[in-house]
């Protein structure tokens, strides 16, 4: 097990000169790694940005015993720890005890070598739950962080074992100093069935509108018909309703193309109902990328577009839209608390194949109304949905929850 003296006080991105006014121990399942360099980097780029404003961050990467131990990222560095855990979901909801255990020493002499004065846990199970047990042995106030629809870690099943997760879960956010949620989508999954007993606050997520920034001169003739898609190579993401919509519209444009970035077990399945539709030629399945390569081809492409069934945000929508591309996503999803349709992104019902289908037309058909809603898309992030907005929302409740 790490001693707590190899665990990072400072991370490499922090000014050592700077005094800080408060000390947050950060839990959580997503990070960068050497190993993925992506992976969670929505948690790493906030804490970068938290530091500026006076907050120093010890983080603490979680993985299962059933995963090869991940190595520390030398831009964002983390101390990786192996949670034992029973296999599958079934073992969801006690592995937050046995992370505790694990961590326990190494939190006692890291509080004692430079007092934490807040536990930040990115989701219940098993970090919030961890948090939670950590919190009563030190008296060290915690807050959590929902990151998706499945707030209670139903992980889509009924019975015991996810009844058992649920009342893991309402036992942590019970017991929180606050519950951070991503979008009020989340919030109000969660105080429909919690009401008043907990606190439930929303905190966007923000983009980095340095790195992903419109090109100086935008492409914007029909030669330009890229759509890009981002995300891992799931179902449940609608890339097949992409595939499938742009196989509709390719006697329209000759120069169409669709670029999927990400990873996932559907990929071949994907791949194969591009053949069989006749556009084989047009897809690419470019793999994973990195935040700069990622960038790229979003200032590159005419259309972000993403029709997710299931998403509690989903940063790839905010990252296009500071890139300044019209976006399309799906209504009653997370980012549908920040489009406004055919105003600063384009929204379609979930599943709606004829809608999404029209929708691209319209867009890769007019250059000045893509231009119109990615320079709309571009000013709603860098006024209202920046890493300095998160920074500042973040702040103000550890210091709320610390004092």
């Amino acid at each position: 097990m790490p001693t707590a003296e190899a665990m990072p006080l400072i991370p490499a991105f922090a000014k050592p000169a700077r005094l800080s006014t408060l000390h947050v121990l950060t839990l959580t399942p997503f990070y960068p790694s050497e190993e993925s360099a992506v992976n969670g980097c929505f948690v790493a780029e906030s804490l970068a940005e938290l530091n500026s404003h006076g907050v120093r961050s010890s983080v603490i990467g979680v993985d299962t015993i059933y995963h090869s131990r991940r190595t520390s990222s030398d831009i964002y560095p983390a101390e990786w720890v192996h949670c034992p855990q029973f296999p599958g979901n079934f073992g969801l909801g006690s592995a937050g005890s046995f992370l505790a255990a694990t961590l326990l020493p190494q939190i006692l002499r890291l509080h004692r070598r430079s007092p934490i004065d807040l536990i930040h846990a990115h989701s219940a199970l098993p970090c919030g739950h961890a948090a939670l047990i950590i919190s009563r042995r030190l008296g060290i106030p915690f807050v959590v962080t929902i990151h998706g629809l499945d707030v209670f870690n139903s992980c889509f099943e009924n019975g015991l074992a996810a009844k058992w997760r649920r009342n893991s879960s309402l036992r942590v956010y019970a017991h929180a100093g606050k519950l951070i949620c991503i979008s009020r989508k989340v919030r109000e999954l969660v105080t429909g069935s919690m009401g008043s007993v907990i606190d439930a606050e929303v905190v966007y997520n923000g983009a980095d509108t340095t790195l992903f920034a419109p090109r100086e001169t935008e492409q914007r003739g029909v030669e330009n018909a890229t759509i890009l898609v981002v995300g891992n190579l799931l179902a449940g993401k609608g890339q097949e309703l992409v595939i499938r919509a742009a196989a509709r519209l390719q006697d329209s444009y000759p120069h169409l193309r669709c670029d999927f970035i990400g990873e996932g077990a559907h990929r071949n399945r994907f791949a194969a109902l591009a053949a069989d539709l006749g556009i084989g030629d047009r897809i690419r399945f470019l793999g994973r990328k990195n935040r700069f390569e990622v960038a790229e081809a979003m200032r590159q492409c005419a259309v972000f577009a993403l029709p997710s069934r299931y998403e509690g945000l989903g940063c790839v929508y905010l990252e296009a839209m500071s890139c300044g591309k019209p976006v399309v996503a799906c209504e009653g999803q997370g980012i549908g608390e920040i489009i406004r349709h055919g105003a600063n992104g384009w929204l379609i019902p979930v599943d709606a194949l004829e809608e999404l289908t029209q929708g691209l037309q319209v867009l890769l058909g007019d250059a000045e109304l893509r231009a119109r809603i990615g320079q709309a898309a571009r000013q709603t992030i860098v006024s209202e949905f920046s890493l300095s907005h998160q920074a500042r929302s973040l702040l103000k409740i550890y210091q709320d929850v610390a004092q």
